[in-house]
């Protein structure tokens, strides 16, 4: 048999198993029961994903995670979701940004001689931490003690994912990171849950206001997903309701309510997140964890979720998605391709995530 008949089979066989899922609600209950769920997905042992593992969680992703979006891909009502922000000048710009974003168009050029006309700008500012971003594992280190601030910052103590050391991350202060950069990261197509936190609560959640591990599997009872759960490999993504308050053009970009505070994840959800080895955690809000920073912070840590997240457990994080609309069209599953740009040594990146899901209102 010639490589286009086995083709055809293969083909042939997927129709058959994604049969049954022509409607949007046959296609929620499939995706909680279909043995597409149980397939192998590479999972760390007891010492992690490995001595000079660079990837975390990038691991997960596999045929397995493949598999899981099969059903969202070939599903005929399916839509593809924008769940990044526009990237402008004159958007919301994060304080803790390295440097504003800015876009200079120029004039439309020729060239000699021929027909041609083409137009180009110049972007320039924190690309990796403005806007719909996406962290390195190597965007976060920390210290065993806390920096009073005076003097020098220590950063040849600083400790990252892995085990890795200051010296092996970033060993030259305007140099790139060789180690943990976004270059590294694992290209993500896989399976996303997303939480509807507003539709959960009623309303747009506060500052500082918590998402806990409780409210976790609530809103999975609620969107009836208690049987499939969060799995290996997923990105989680959970929509607070914080996202209203992005205003493009803003009035002073640099300045806004948006980025002044936001609701954000309890350190017990980034634990229950991380016990089942996500890939992905992503929100609607600026900082993935609460501000103003809750009681129960670890000490020195105010930004814990992110320290968890990318030094301990190697689960990546993008800030500023766009989940109004699947939360809308009550979209709880869908397959979430996710790009971020190869930036040699970068922190981080401008991201363009989508997600393809089945609208069920």
């Amino acid at each position: 048999m010639n490589g286009f008949g086995r083709e055809l089979i293969g083909l042939g066989c997927l129709v058959v198993l994604l049969g049954s899922v022509h409607n949007s609600d046959a296609q929620q209950s499939a995706q909680q029961d279909a043995p597409a769920a149980s397939f192998g997905v590479p999972l760390p042992g007891p010492d992690g994903w490995g001595i000079g593992d660079e990837r975390g969680n990038g691991n997960t992703q596999s045929f397995g995670t493949r598999l899981r979006c099969a059903a969202q891909l070939v599903h005929p009502l399916a839509r593809v979701y924008e769940i990044g922000r526009v990237l402008s000048r004159s958007m919301p710009q994060s304080p803790f940004g390295d440097g504003p974003v800015n876009v200079e168009y120029l004039p439309t050029r020729g060239l000699p001689f021929t027909r041609h006309a083409g137009n180009g700008e110049v972007l320039s500012g924190g690309l990796g931490s403005q806007g719909t971003q996406f962290d390195a594992l190597g965007h976060f280190g920390f210290l065993d003690t806390a920096w009073p601030g005076t003097g020098p910052f220590p950063a040849d103590q600083a400790k990252y994912y892995n085990g890795f050391t200051q010296a092996q991350v970033k060993p030259a202060a305007d140099g790139a990171l060789q180690k943990l950069g976004v270059d590294k990261a694992a290209p993500i197509v896989t399976s996303a849950v997303m939480l509807d936190a507003v539709a959960y609560r009623g309303r747009r959640l506060n500052a500082g206001e918590l998402v806990t591990a409780a409210d976790i599997t609530g809103m999975l009872l609620a969107q009836g997903l208690q049987s499939r759960g969060i799995l290996p490999g997923d990105a989680v993504f959970i929509h607070t309701g914080w996202g209203s308050l992005w205003i493009d053009p803003a009035e002073n970009p640099l300045s806004t309510e948006y980025y002044s505070m936001g609701p954000g994840l309890a350190v017990d959800a980034q634990q229950y997140l991380a016990a089942r080895t996500v890939v992905l955690i992503a929100l609607d809000n600026p900082f993935t964890d609460p501000v103003p920073t809750p009681s129960d912070t670890l000490p020195g840590l105010p930004f814990n979720v992110h320290h968890n997240n990318l030094t301990q457990q190697g689960i990546h994080q993008i800030q500023n998605l766009v989940l109004d609309e699947m939360a809308r069209d009550r979209v709880s599953l869908s397959c979430a391709i996710v790009l971020p740009l190869r930036v040699l040594g970068g922190a981080g990146s401008p991201v363009r995530p989508i997600a393809i899901g089945v609208p069920r209102h």
